[in-house]
């Protein structure tokens, strides 16, 4: 299969959406990460999803609507504080977890009774499901368990030949996920973070609580109510560690690890914030420790860059819990299976 990389003209929009609506693949840009996007209403459509990222099928999936009103036919419900966070936050990096309708197929959810919908802000996103007709059910454009793709480029490295087109609407504006929200209950509960903050659902819904998985690994066999949640993910081919600590206390280590695994042969590399002085060992710029925003738009980039650049080892900083900071940690954490040490 020749995969295309077409600019989102209404024409290339048009054609894209003729493409979902056959029940074929299309990777768009969205305002989180690119899509792979499918049919939600077609499970051979979904089932061709899991093909070609080689992804587990009990991983949900993830349904994108242009408006509020597409949601009713795919839920059996919208609960109040659903309604509340939809008034906010959509269009938006937000993911809201609805029992579902019988018109989501098992493929999309898999098999669990609920299914998580959202509406993204990125005008090509909304174009594509208004042209294709249908919701579209889109987990991010990547082989399972790669980095996410920010880009065009990145999609294009994991997908080409497997998908018909890419629609290029250039860099991503948050760079991670969506925050997935389950607001079935009276305090909503984020299964995935994002650029949604706990900060900013407690400002509107009076509480917020964290699902206990976030920063720690879901036990094998264990069923997950949203994506992002029970796999290795994000994951570069290097062994990645994550260091806690004071900065100096965590520049020093990080050193001192570089220059072992050097000494023995490997091609260390340093993910770290620009204003820490490193020595002239290769880092990896995850912005300023003040600004996590910044770390959240870098972060999948730069565990790409890890793999073109044959990296062994990737020694990471910590990044504020505070804000987006969360979701970055999150991600790290899920990349590095887990593996964070804090230095005393």
């Amino acid at each position: 299969m020749d995969t295309k990389v077409l600019k989102p003209t209404e024409e290339n929009i048009r054609y894209a959406g003729s493409l979902i609506a056959a029940g074929q693949l299309v990777a768009f840009p969205t305002e989180t990460v690119y899509g792979l996007g499918a049919d939600a209403r077609n499970g051979a459509a979904v089932a061709s999803i899991f093909r070609a990222k080689g992804r587990p099928g009990d991983n949900p999936l993830i349904v994108h609507v242009s408006e509020s009103g597409e949601i009713l036919p795919l839920v059996s419900g919208i609960p109040a504080q659903a309604r509340i966070l939809m008034e906010h936050f959509w269009p938006g990096p937000m993911t809201l977890i609805f029992p579902r309708s019988d018109r989501i197929p098992d493929e999309v959810s898999a098999g669990l009774d609920t299914v998580g919908i959202r509406m993204p802000s990125n005008p090509v996103a909304r174009e594509l499901i208004r042209r294709s007709g249908c919701p579209i059910a889109a987990p991010s454009a990547n082989r399972s368990g790669r980095p996410s793709p920010t880009t065009a480029a990145h999609v294009y490295e994991d997908m080409n030949g497997r998908i018909p087109v890419i629609l290029d609407g250039g860099p991503c504006e948050v760079g991670l996920e969506s925050t997935v929200i389950d607001a079935r209950g009276p305090v909503p509960v984020i299964l995935r973070p994002g650029g949604i903050t706990p900060e900013m659902i407690r400002a509107v819904a009076g509480d917020v609580r964290l699902d206990e998985h976030i920063m720690a690994p879901v036990a094998e066999g264990e069923r997950v109510r949203s994506p992002g949640m029970k796999y290795r993910h994000y994951a570069p081919e290097a062994r990645t560690v994550i260091f806690e600590g004071t900065p100096e206390k965590v520049i020093a280590e990080i050193c001192r690890r570089y220059d072992a695994e050097q000494a023995a042969g490997g091609f260390p590399a340093i993910l770290g914030f620009e204003t820490h002085d490193y020595g002239g060992r290769r880092v990896l710029s995850l912005g300023v420790p003040e600004h996590p925003d910044e770390a959240a738009g870098r972060l999948f980039a730069a565990l790409r860059e890890l793999d073109t650049e044959k990296r062994t080892l990737a020694l990471c900083e910590a990044v504020s819990l505070e804000g987006i900071g969360l979701a970055v940690m999150n991600r790290m954490g899920r990349a590095a299976a887990f593996d964070i040490i804090r230095i005393e």
